[in-house]
């Protein structure tokens, strides 16, 4: 198991089963601290071939090169990071996605997630990735017409799809809440289970420059139905979008860029996927990058 040290204790990481264990009875000296964030999120690449209106990824033409990532890895890897998340835009569209997560997978020690829209996904990719790949997020934004209306996609096929990934990766799906969708979580938390997730995300929109993001009244809508949810797949949300929900926060003190920090395809360093605040990534690494953007002031 991986071993990352914090201001809550040892953490133990197994990236193929995905078991956590924290002994946070032990008081770890803050000299000791692992350097690196929990979690880093990267966008290899802006190209989707889908175009949602609620898309807050950024639209210039950008991509990282494999070298960039394997570098990124070994960096972070040494410096106690768990695990690194590839989404895009579509990550599926990189072609040096074979590559980047077989590397990750005999180099280092971090457990490696995509997140996708799944429309990609055929038995030779599944075969490419199986083995290199811990756990795939599929997107899925409302069922049936919602979904076909937002995503301009089927949804039979989309489904088909899910079938394939889930049979060869422990799977979590993702869900964009604004009006359109909120009213198919019940259905949505039902394909889940159907299919074996282990995660239901939810994720409340963003405002874009061509959207104002949830209302509030969908947010109060969303937990209503979340504080009422009987099912059996794990239900997580965004951070910083709880709200009234009860959270679970198993590492309190880990918070901000030591949990977590996001990549983009343009290589620039920000806390999140949606900050304006950044640092770029440089000849100097990613732990340069956060130490600057740590002693930035927010954006």
């Amino acid at each position: 198991m991986r071993t990352r040290f914090g201001p809550d204790g040892i953490h133990l990481f197994d990236r193929t089963t995905g078991l956590n264990v924290l002994a946070d009875e032990v008081q770890v000296p803050p000299e000791t601290w692992s350097r690196a964030p929990r979690q880093v999120s990267v966008a290899v690449a802006n190209t989707c071939d889908l175009s949602c209106a609620y898309c807050y990824a950024p639209k210039q033409r950008a991509q990282l090169s494999p070298q960039q990532l394997c570098d990124w890895m070994d960096e972070l890897d040494e410096a106690g990071c768990l695990g690194v998340g590839f989404g895009g835009g579509e990550p599926t569209l990189y072609r040096h996605l074979d590559d980047v997560c077989a590397y990750a997978a005999t180099h280092t020690r971090l457990a490696v997630t995509i997140t996708t829209h799944g429309h990609r996904w055929n038995t030779d990719l599944v075969k490419r990735l199986r083995g290199t790949v811990n756990f795939v997020r599929i997107s899925v934004d409302g069922v049936e017409a919602t979904y076909e209306r937002l995503r301009r996609r089927s949804f039979a096929t989309l489904c088909q799809r899910i079938e394939l990934i889930s049979g060869a990766f422990p799977i979590g799906v993702n869900c964009v809440v604004n009006a359109d969708t909120v009213g198919d979580l019940g259905a949505l938390a039902e394909l889940a289970a159907n299919y074996g997730a282990l995660e239901l995300l939810l994720l409340p929109e963003r405002a874009t420059a061509g959207t104002i993001g949830v209302a509030s009244v969908v947010l109060a809508e969303m937990e209503e139905w979340a504080l009422a949810y009987p099912g059996p797949v794990r239900l997580a949300i965004s951070e910083g979008s709880a709200g009234g929900l009860p959270a679970a926060t198993p590492l309190p003190r880990e918070t901000g860029l030591r949990s977590y920090a996001h990549i983009d395809a343009a290589g620039i360093a920000r806390p999140t996927s949606y900050s304006s605040a950044g640092e770029p990534v440089d000849e100097r690494g990613v732990l340069a990058a956060l130490d600057r953007l740590t002693r930035r002031e927010p954006a």
